[in-house]
């Protein structure tokens, strides 16, 4: 009987047996400038990040970023901890689906936090070229919902070393952008 259970458990976990695309990683650290501009004070700063693939279709992600407003002692912190599922669409792109906990911080009881949930494509464009295109929303305590689109490409010098560039476009105008170098394995 335990073989039948087991048996039957594999069949349906088959169709989301599949893996990354090829030349797709999803274990990466970086780190390096990010910077925020909005219809108010800009700000700008120092970010890191990460993911690690706990599955060969599901990773975990975290980043965190410092920045001062401009032209202020002000700073904040912003954290994003979630999980996300990649599924291959064809040999070089995947489907990527992520949802996360994000949270602002700016001292003095001004705290924001709430969720994101974002879906998209992530595809090796050249053997030393890859990009994602992504659509997300926004909402939370103190949060106004909102839809943002983001994108970003990493140029890779190696196997384990790349550069990255990320921008998000928050619907109203907002943007906020990164680059730095990626370690990946």
């Amino acid at each position: 009987m335990k073989r039948y259970a087991i048996a039957l458990a594999l069949i349906a976990a088959l169709p989301f047996a599949a893996s990354a695309a090829d030349g797709i990683s999803y274990n990466y650290v970086q780190g390096g400038y990010v910077a925020t501009n909005t219809n108010g004070p800009d700000a700008d700063g120092w970010a890191l990040g990460g993911s690690v693939a706990v599955h060969q279709n599901v990773h975990l992600f975290a980043e965190y970023a410092n920045q001062k407003i401009d032209h202020t002692s002000i700073d904040f912190d912003q954290w994003r901890v979630g999980a996300g599922y990649n599924r291959e669409l064809n040999k070089s792109v995947d489907f990527v689906a992520n949802v996360a906990y994000e949270k602002l911080d700016a001292g003095a009881g001004a705290n924001v936090d709430g969720y994101s949930v974002e879906a998209g494509v992530r595809g090796a464009l050249a053997p030393k070229f890859e990009g994602y295109a992504l659509l997300g929303y926004t909402d939370g305590n103190h949060l106004k919902g909102e839809a943002y689109g983001r994108l970003g490409a990493t140029v890779k010098f190696n196997q384990n070393w790349g550069l990255n560039a990320d921008v998000r476009v928050v619907n109203g105008g907002d943007t906020q952008w990164f680059v730095g170098p990626r370690f990946t394995w």
